[in-house]
């Protein structure tokens, strides 16, 4: 290996993949992705899509997942920061309902790779933040899946967001600390909470 440094987080499945960096006056080089380097330390994921979005400051994306199709991500920032965070949805997991988040940005060059059977979502902290992500499985529209950003129970420590819990997943009174309004899209304003799913 030593391409890779892998290191597991609190919640089973989840990992944090650093990449071994090569810099110099001109600038640097990595290899974002190396099937055998991953399969060396005991991933053995196919990705089958490559995805990538752009999002303002205080955008927040999630929580999303697939009900009947599931994917894996592999997850990481190449421009901008933002906060990424995982919801266990397995059924029996003695993690269920729990979540982790790690800060990805262009400088860390960290990526998090989110097995099936997890929401996902991220928090844009930077003026603007480029997000890729590699997927197990293809995006299925009919199959998507949502749970509310602000779910108490679950009780996600969004960082430098200001506001109280109203009863639902609506963005209105939430802000950055800066006084960036929190920006979801409708539909992310309109997911149930964990006790209120039947999910997976």
């Amino acid at each position: 290996m030593g391409q890779i440094k892998v290191t597991k987080c609190d919640i089973d499945g989840l990992v944090v993949i650093e990449p071994t960096v090569h810099g110099d006056e001109r600038g640097y080089f990595m290899e974002t992705y190396s099937q055998r380097d991953m399969a060396e330390a005991g991933l053995n994921m196919v990705f089958v899509q490559d995805n990538q979005s752009r999002s303002a400051k205080g955008v927040l994306r999630g929580l999303h997942f697939q009900k009947n199709y599931p994917q894996g991500k592999l997850v990481r920032v190449i421009k901008g920061k933002v906060f990424d965070v995982a919801v266990d949805l397995r059924k029996g997991s003695k993690t269920y309902g729990k979540w982790y988040g790690v800060e990805l940005s262009e400088e860390n060059k960290k990526q998090f790779y989110i097995p099936e059977g997890f929401a996902h979502g991220f928090l844009v902290l930077s003026d603007v933040a480029e997000f890729c992500y590699k997927c197990t499985d293809f995006y299925h529209p009919n199959d998507e899946g949502g749970l509310a950003w602000n779910d108490p129970d679950i009780n996600i420590k969004w960082p430098e967001v200001v506001g109280e819990y109203g009863g639902s997943a609506s963005a209105e009174g939430y802000a950055l600390e800066d006084g960036t309004k929190l920006n979801l899209s409708e539909k992310d304003q309109k997911w149930s909470r964990l006790k209120d799913l039947n999910i997976l």
